[in-house]
């Protein structure tokens, strides 16, 4: 099974909550374990300091610790610590200490090599993972200095792509936002155009304050636009023997927009939008507008 992190929400619990009766959905995706364990592979070495902020079941940290990493885990909901903690104990012995913390207030007592942090979103929205590595960087230089640890993940590219999407379900029609698998056909979606890159970044440099698109693309085929399909590829990690990447692309979110537009094959659709890291989808959505050139057609 896949699964993003927050497609939770639907379930009521809050964006930096994932309760314990719901981790094993998170360990049960194979893709973003094995992305996980691979770029983790390629960064922590033997002797590792390394810190995971926002641990949840702890199953990064077990990555890193069998790497031969000394590991610090960070989690603040009390019935995963617990989990996390007996686990870890299990599985790598004194190897992790599991902290209960929150990780948006969490520092080291000493530098720390590598720094796991998989609060993440699609879209970077609702998750914490900006405010926690921007909080998190501020006090590390403050007070223990540079060069910063390196972060896993890494980097990250958003795009954007105008898309058709059929929200009609046995005759009954919900324009709500969807999650999709990557890997999977769409037969509900008719992509109007490629997609776009609106923004990207590395972890190390100085963060987004905010997620704006303002981009043109030229359709393909005909197609009613009513929604916008966002696109997060994390790159985990950076290799550069030969040059590449450890990469984990989210599931897919379609998010429908309120005024749909018609194109034709070489009509000009512009898609805009604007909200912040960590914002409810509601605010991407409220933000989305597409437009058509008057002399379009």
């Amino acid at each position: 099974m896949h699964m993003e992190h927050l497609e939770l929400e639907h379930l009521g619990f809050p964006a930096d909550v994932i309760p314990l009766q719901y981790q094993a959905l998170l360990l049960s995706d194979d893709r973003r374990m094995e992305a996980f364990a691979g770029a983790i592979a390629h960064t922590v070495q033997p002797g590792s300091r390394v810190l995971d902020l926002g641990c949840g079941t702890g199953v990064l940290s077990f990555f890193a610790a069998r790497q031969g990493a000394t590991v610090t885990a960070i989690e603040r909901e009390p019935r995963v610590f617990a989990t996390a903690r007996a686990a870890l104990r299990a599985a790598v012995g004194d190897a992790v200490t599991v902290v209960h913390a929150d990780a948006r207030d969490y520092l080291p007592e000493e530098p720390v090599d590598v720094v796991l942090c998989e609060m993440l979103h699609v879209g970077l929205l609702r998750e914490r993972q900006i405010e926690v590595i921007n909080s998190f960087k501020r006090r590390y230089l403050r007070h223990i200095g540079g060069p910063l640890p390196r972060f896993v993940p890494e980097a990250c590219v958003q795009a954007a792509q105008p898309v058709e999407q059929d929200f009609t379900y046995f005759g009954y029609t919900v324009p709500a936002p969807v999650f999709q698998l990557p890997e999977n056909l769409q037969p509900r979606t008719v992509e109007a155009a490629p997609p776009q890159v609106f923004q990207q970044f590395f972890y190390t440099d100085p963060l987004p304050h905010d997620c704006v698109g303002d981009l043109t693309f030229v359709a393909e085929r005909p197609a009613v636009v009513n929604a916008v399909r966002v696109i997060t590829k994390n790159l985990l990690s950076l290799l550069y023997e030969p040059p590449g990447s450890v990469d984990w692309t989210m599931n897919y979110l379609v998010v429908p927009m309120r005024e749909p537009v018609e194109v034709l094959p070489g009509d000009e659709v512009r898609i805009r939008f604007d909200y912040c890291p960590g914002d409810e989808i509601t605010v991407l959505a409220d933000s989305l507008t597409a437009s058509v050139p008057a002399h379009a057609h």
